[in-house]
């Protein structure tokens, strides 16, 4: 399920991004980039926190 929610909120505000970038240049507003971006940036997300450590870091005393 919570791959679920970060496809659903990368895919948002990837989307929102896109949009904004888009009319701050003048471009033309392309739903299908946003698409593809945001399912990129959910793919990187998930790999990253897999590849991230889930315990603390120790303390190395001298």
């Amino acid at each position: 399920m919570s791959y679920f929610w970060t496809f659903f909120w990368t895919f948002l505000l990837v989307q929102m991004l896109s949009y904004v970038v888009s009319s701050m240049i003048g471009a033309a507003f392309h739903f299908e980039t946003g698409a593809i971006v945001g399912v990129i940036v959910t793919v990187l997300i998930i790999v990253i926190g897999a590849v991230l450590p889930n315990e603390p870091a120790g303390h190395e005393t001298h």
